[in-house]
């Protein structure tokens, strides 16, 4: 008798287990279009691109129901060139999210795996860079990832429910380092709030030795190397021994018009405590601080055409170099764009986007445009328009 209800029960167990409801969806973007750049590296430019206003990217998305509010969730999402067809993010085969985990509808979501840090969930869709703009619109060598340039290896997140508009978390990322638990560490905390018209995000972001093998900025690469930051708006600055991003950003939306603002303080921390991430420039154990600013706004026209516009100030803080004299840089950057929607699917777009630079930059030379993403310029001044279409399935 003891045996017939021990086998009931097991077979009652695998019903179970064989009958939860479970899905796997497949989705991407497909984003290219053609640029024309007044000045990359010296030389006007025409060329296509993939993945400016979104990344290109395909993915699969999966939930299992376990019962009692709670899932099994997975997300693996693959970033990718359309020009040229090579893969994204460094050569990763899912380089743009990567996690699994539980997710409750009663307290929030903890994921394992590659993903996004707090600065990019709560502050970065208020940014025009994540908007209309793409990330030739981000700030200047998106300089506080708003626009998401690096994500989080070996993170552990917690994303809470909303509660009436309200919604928070934060991230764990390991260095991995043998005895050294701070080495490549990066942890960020943020939180939300979205009710009626009104849409508000602050975050903190913090990782150790960012340029080191294995750190923050060497994250989009497929091999255990060291990052080699290239936009000198802080390349320079990549042997600090900590990279910290403290942001806020709102937006308020009246009929058909949005107007929003973003704020970040970037700060590069103990100036030369990581020689072998750059050439050294300026003195050690200094700080490099950028404050920037952004003020954005879009209008909708009909349902399927908005324009928006922008302006975004970046304020250098003075920073000695070796030998004598400092350096502190300032750049000003102007953007447009417009919108038209063909079908829920599938849109055409244009973004135009003017940088002009003043002062010293952290390479220690004058401080040339550098629009994100793009070849610098050798002049202070760089233009960009961007003509493309994007299809979502």
């Amino acid at each position: 008798m003891k045996k017939s209800l021990l086998a009931l029960a097991a077979m009652s167990a695998f019903a179970g287990v064989a009958h939860a409801q479970s899905s796997v969806t497949l989705y991407g973007i497909i984003d290219q279009g053609i640029n024309y750049t007044n000045n990359a590296k010296g030389a006007s430019l025409i060329n296509m691109t993939s993945g400016v206003l979104q990344g290109s990217r395909w993915g699969l998305r999966g939930a299992e129901d376990l019962g009692g509010g709670l899932k099994a969730i997975f997300v693996l999402e693959n970033g990718f060139d359309l020009s040229s067809g090579k893969l994204g993010q460094g050569g990763l085969m899912f380089g743009r999210q990567a996690y699994v985990g539980l997710s409750s509808t009663r307290y929030g979501s903890v994921l394992l795996g590659r993903q996004y840090d707090s600065v990019v969930d709560y502050v970065g869709p208020l940014e025009v860079g994540d908007q209309w703009g793409g990330y030739i619109a981000a700030h200047p060598g998106d300089l506080d990832n708003f626009n998401n340039a690096y994500r989080t290896n070996n993170t552990v997140k917690f994303a809470s429910v909303n509660y009436a508009g309200l919604t928070f978390g934060g991230t764990y990322s390991f260095g991995g380092v043998s005895g050294n638990f701070s080495q490549n560490q990066i942890w960020s905390l943020g939180a939300g709030y979205s009710n009626g018209p009104l849409t508000l995000g602050a975050a903190y972001l913090n990782a150790r030795t960012p340029s080191n093998a294995g750190g923050l900025f060497g994250n989009n690469t497929s091999t255990s190397t060291a990052s080699a930051v290239t936009s000198p708006v802080y390349s320079g600055f990549a042997n600090a021994n900590t990279y910290q991003v403290i942001g806020a950003g709102g937006a308020y939306t009246f009929g058909a018009a949005t107007i929003g603002a973003t704020y970040s303080n970037v700060s590069f921390r103990n100036l030369g405590a990581n020689l072998g991430a750059a050439t050294p420039v300026f003195q050690s154990g200094q700080n490099a601080t950028f404050n920037n600013a952004e003020i954005n706004f879009k209008y909708q026209f009909t349902p399927a055409l908005l324009a928006g516009v922008a302006f975004d100030y970046t304020d250098g803080n003075s920073v000695a170099k070796i030998g004598g004299g400092d350096a502190s840089a300032k750049y000003y950057q102007y953007s447009a764009g417009v919108d038209y929607f063909l079908s829920k699917r599938t849109d055409v777009y244009v973004t135009g986007v003017y940088q002009h630079a003043s002062g010293t930059d952290s390479t220690g030379g004058p401080a040339v445009a550098a629009i994100n993403n793009l070849s610098p310029s050798t002049t202070p001044n760089q233009v960009t328009v961007r003509v493309g279409i994007r299809h979502k399935f």
